[in-house]
């Protein structure tokens, strides 16, 4: 029950009604006289949310801890495809179910929270909740989106699954009729990724001495993707729709940009009467507020002055509407800017860093370069490099990965009558010349390559010379 739609059980419910009109006879008529209600009695339809809730409770006072956590999930999830959004956050945050779920080991009860999840933010998604849309589906849409919604299986050259794996993930995928529609959720997650990033992107490219948190890094990727093409031709896919009306609404163009949103097929997809043409409305409203925002970051500096009347007219917005906004932005100081109210205006507060404030920029950046060198200095002297994954770096039996080649890049001792001898050589003895040393009999070979000879040193040739380098 937990994965249809009121609608979808409607339509169920009247074409069953309507076979059974098309069949009905004598046998039928009995057959049915049991369960059909008397006459002059109005059947009342069943509702599902209450029904849900009521099979859902007698699931949590006497089922198992398994049992409760995947009836908790369905409930969610009943909640979130009705646009019930609210009481479906409350659900999943009371319960905890983000922290308890890692930790279960159960992989159907994994694939049953993602799928959750995922709804969850197609619900914030309609509803208008951008930045909770955003929150939801960024972890499921950033990787491997069918393995994880358990709707394909993926089959790489360098695959490490054994066959009885493969069976098994096999086993787990999810019947067709219950498939999340993949352009859908892309659509919703790149559009959602689209609105926080355009005006942070605006910001850092206004303003070179602020830094801005990269929300979407997915998103970020595909930008640079799309704008290191040389040639870009009418978009054709999902993603190339959503960048090229993110192209459009950089620039302000917010037109341009709700026409290509607007156009897109997978709104058809979504259940219920009249959700297309809402999820339109509500983007043409977001298009249009983001476009604000995205011009005034981007161009506030070429300006002195700016009308109201006339921001209301280029966004076709309200007075009330981009008041807020604008006053908004000012609070979290993003504009720089105040309000004159006689005239209608928004006036320009065009602030230079002082020179201490350009001092400390240079100093943090300093500092930042600094940390960076040292945790490379820090590497170079351990020998990890990269990422620690366990014993990845390490030979066995624990040891460091070079102590496994014979000596290699390891110091010589003492050769023949000098101290010094031995440089940096691929093992093996030989007669190593060191800097101020003699003959290196017991040195590594390869000081010929490495150490300069040392006779350039002044010293002689069998004499106790110079302490040797540090090869």
């Amino acid at each position: 029950l937990y994965y249809r739609h009121d609608s979808i059980v409607m339509q169920v419910a009247q074409a069953i009604e309507a076979k059974a009109k098309e069949d009905g006879g004598d046998d039928a008529k009995e057959e049915t006289a049991a369960d059909s209600p008397a006459e002059g009695v109005e059947q009342v339809p069943v509702d599902m949310a209450d029904k849900m809730a009521e099979l859902c409770t007698n699931i949590y006072q006497n089922g198992t801890d398994r049992q409760k956590t995947r009836a908790m999930l369905c409930h969610i999830y009943h909640h979130a495809i009705h646009d019930r959004f609210l009481e479906a956050r409350d659900l999943l945050l009371m319960s905890h179910l983000q922290e308890t779920i890692p930790v279960t080991g159960d992989i159907s009860t994994m694939i049953l929270f993602n799928r959750t999840m995922v709804t969850l933010g197609l619900a914030a998604f309609r509803l208008g909740k951008i930045w909770d849309a955003h929150q939801c589906l960024s972890d499921i849409c950033s990787g491997r989106v069918r393995e994880l919604l358990a709707q394909g299986v993926s089959t790489g050259r360098f695959s490490d699954k054994s066959p009885e794996q493969e069976k098994a993930e096999k086993r787990r995928q999810i019947p067709y009729h219950q498939h999340i529609n993949l352009d859908l959720l892309e659509a919703c997650h790149l559009i959602s990724a689209m609105f926080l990033e355009v005006p942070n992107m605006a910001m850092a490219d206004s303003d070179e001495n602020r830094r801005t948190r990269v929300i979407s890094r997915t998103f970020r990727k595909y930008h640079d993707i799309y704008d290191r093409q040389v040639f870009t031709g009418p978009p054709e896919q999902t993603r190339d729709f959503v960048m090229t009306a993110t192209k459009a609404l950089m620039k302000g163009d917010w037109k341009k940009c709700s026409e290509f949103l607007n156009s897109l097929e997978v709104w058809s997809l979504v259940a219920g009467e009249n959700a297309g043409a809402e999820i339109t409305t509500m983007l043409t409203e977001k298009i249009k507020e983001t476009g604000l925002r995205t011009y005034l970051l981007a161009f506030s500096s070429q300006y002195d002055s700016l009308s109201h009347e006339q921001l209301c007219q280029m966004f076709e917005m309200g007075e009330n509407e981009v008041h807020a906004v604008v006053s908004k932005m000012m609070i979290n100081r993003d504009l720089i800017a105040s309000w004159d109210q006689p005239t209608g205006t928004i006036v320009m507060r065009k602030i230079e860093p002082s020179a201490l404030q350009i001092l400390a920029l240079q100093f943090a950046e300093k500092a930042a370069s600094l940390v960076d060198a040292n945790e490379r200095l820090l590497d170079a002297k351990t020998g990890n490099y990269g990422y620690k994954d366990g014993d990845n770096w390490r030979g066995g039996g624990g040891q460091d990965r070079y102590q496994n080649r014979g000596g290699n890049y390891g110091g010589g001792g003492r050769g023949g009558y000098g101290r010094g001898g031995g440089g940096r050589g691929r093992g093996g003895r030989g007669r190593g010349r060191g800097r101020g040393g003699g003959r290196g009999d017991g040195g590594d070979r390869g000081g010929r390559r490495f150490a300069p000879s040392n006779r350039r040193e002044g010293g002689n040739s069998y004499g106790g010379g110079n302490k040797g380098n540090r090869w």
